[in-house]
């Protein structure tokens, strides 16, 4: 079995200080995130406005995605490391997820950082993570689109949370979505009418430079959002 893990920590801010240190760490933290032992990847991203796929960035949530060689990596960078104590002491709010990849396709900066495993739990909470960088000429014509496309996602019942994040704002966005089990997702992908014209449109007008889309089985939360303790 293969012993890799993924993990995404969320990140609140209230105090405007701590909100331009986040916004600043986006650059300065890869100093320490590149010499972490057993990390294979990571990314630190931003978040859009409202918790939405929108191209306005909402300055009070960052994210971290990592992907790790094994668990014991994760939980020895979430006990001692020195970076995370800081986003600890600043952070009004921290939710992490640790994942297992079930499904992927595409590339995130010409690299598939996820390896792929069977899912083991067909009761397991799933979360969703879709990543796409999109062409300079397909700006507008996307973003007029996305609120059409993202109508249908909010009031679909087994949605337990979703959150647009990003590197570059504009131009290089990802969704993580979190649902109740494996059977909500699938209904929402093949019996949602926005959903499916999503899926159409983009094939039909080739908005993305690169994507990249990704299943997971949620294995464990820490942490909290929205003053709720979110375990599963």
């Amino acid at each position: 079995m293969n012993e890799k893990i993924t993990t995404i920590s969320f990140f609140k801010y209230v105090e405007v200080p701590k909100k331009f240190w986040a916004f600043f760490m986006m650059q300065y933290g890869h100093r320490y995130l590149k010499k972490v032992n057993g990390l294979s990847f990571y990314r630190l991203m931003g978040s859009g406005k409202n918790g939405g796929f929108n191209p306005f960035p909402d300055w009070s949530v960052y994210a971290l995605l990592q992907v790790w060689d094994d668990e014991a990596s994760a939980e020895l960078f979430f006990n001692t490391n020195s970076l995370f104590a800081q986003y600890q002491t600043k952070a009004t709010e921290i939710w992490t997820l640790y994942l297992r990849n079930i499904a992927v396709h595409g590339s995130w900066n010409s690299v598939t950082p996820f390896a792929k495993e069977v899912l083991t739990d067909p009761e397991a909470k799933i979360a969703v993570l879709t990543r796409a960088t999109i062409k300079w000429n397909k700006l507008i014509q996307f973003w007029r689109y996305v609120p059409t496309s993202q109508q249908n996602l909010k009031e679909n019942e087994g949605l337990l949370f979703s959150i647009g994040v990003g590197e570059v704002p504009i131009l290089q966005m990802a969704t993580f979505s979190l649902w109740n089990d494996q059977e909500a997702l699938k209904k929402f992908a093949y019996h949602s009418a926005g959903h499916r014209e999503a899926i159409k449109k983009t094939k039909e007008l080739k908005w993305y430079k690169e994507e990249l889309f990704s299943r997971f089985q949620v294995i464990k939360t820490t942490g909290s959002w929205n003053g709720e303790t979110r375990e599963v």
